[in-house]
């Protein structure tokens, strides 16, 4: 299993080294729009806009998912094997138990959510308990602790503020090169021509770019949670085998909304075994062979 920790410590690096991409693009792109505007405030605006509805989002996730997918409460009395299995795991990997919940749907899947492991909410549907045994379930089960324990939320959340900025800063861009904004005594201001071509290609470039790279840290973060997850039950075939399972049943999720999509264990819009290259760029998981085949390498 010391492979394990080599594949965890990779993923982590690979993270955080998108971070540092991510976060230079933000800042390029702030520096040439507020170049071509001549007053960076506007861009302080949108920094603080698109900040304060995500961590909104994120405050509040928990009550908002939960009731988007009329999830409910289960306590160890009601799901006695789920609430056992889910305590402990949080006590392995020294987490509080969170709140466990139940979702109708009859697609195999799970999530979790929650600002913080204090507040954290894991949630299972009911296909998923009805089609995987206890050792796969122990296996899932693990992996959405691990997204509690590595403080996905919070990352996914940066992540999110920091394409939101950009997309935003882009559409006002947009907005004002097509009404004429930057007409009248643009010329007095030497090279500001030469920043507005180059922001009406960020303006074009940058929202798709950011985009990819939010999506390729969710990825990498799955990837993470499976390894993470593999540590707390030391069996990947575990996991391996629910998601074999998961990603052959083709049982449609009636709520499924793209919003949520990330958060779930597997795509609840994708049920191909094969997924093309370029679209699987812009999925919100990786391709559910590749993490099954990482899973069995361990």
């Amino acid at each position: 299993m010391a492979n394990i920790y080599t594949y965890k410590g990779a993923n982590i690096r690979k993270t955080w080294l998108m971070f540092t991409v991510f976060f230079g693009v933000v800042i390029g792109v702030g520096f040439v729009f507020g170049q071509v505007y001549g007053n960076s405030t506007i861009v302080y605006g949108a920094v603080i806009f698109s900040s304060l509805m995500s961590i909104v989002s994120y405050w509040y996730s928990d009550k908002i998912v939960l009731s988007m997918y009329r999830a409910q409460p289960v306590t160890r009395e009601s799901a006695r094997e789920l609430y056992t299995l889910v305590e402990n795991l949080a006590i392995t990997a020294g987490l509080p138990t969170p709140r466990i919940y139940i979702v109708p749907e009859s697609q195999p899947n799970a999530f979790a959510t929650g600002r913080d492991p204090e507040h954290a909410v894991v949630a299972v549907t009911e296909g998923l308990l009805q089609r995987l045994n206890k050792t796969e379930l122990e296996g899932v089960l693990a992996h959405e602790l691990s997204h509690i324990g590595n403080r996905d939320m919070l990352l996914s959340t940066v992540a999110v503020i920091l394409a939101g900025f950009i997309s935003l800063l882009a559409d006002m861009f947009m907005r004002s090169w097509l009404w004429g904004g930057f007409r009248d005594g643009d010329d007095d201001r030497g090279n500001n021509g030469i920043f507005i071509i180059i922001g009406i290609v960020l303006s074009i470039l940058a929202p798709i770019a950011a985009t990819l790279m939010q999506l390729a840290i969710s990825r990498k973060r799955e990837f993470l949670a499976d390894a993470s997850g593999v540590l707390l039950t030391r069996y990947p075939e575990g996991l391996a085998s629910a998601l074999q399972k998961i990603s052959s049943d083709t049982t449609p999720m009636t709520t499924a909304n793209n919003t949520t999509a990330h958060l779930w264990l597997d795509d609840p819009f994708n049920k191909r075994k094969k997924t093309p290259w370029l679209h699987s760029l812009f999925m919100t998981h990786p391709p559910i062979e590749e993490r099954i085949k990482a899973l069995r390498e361990m």
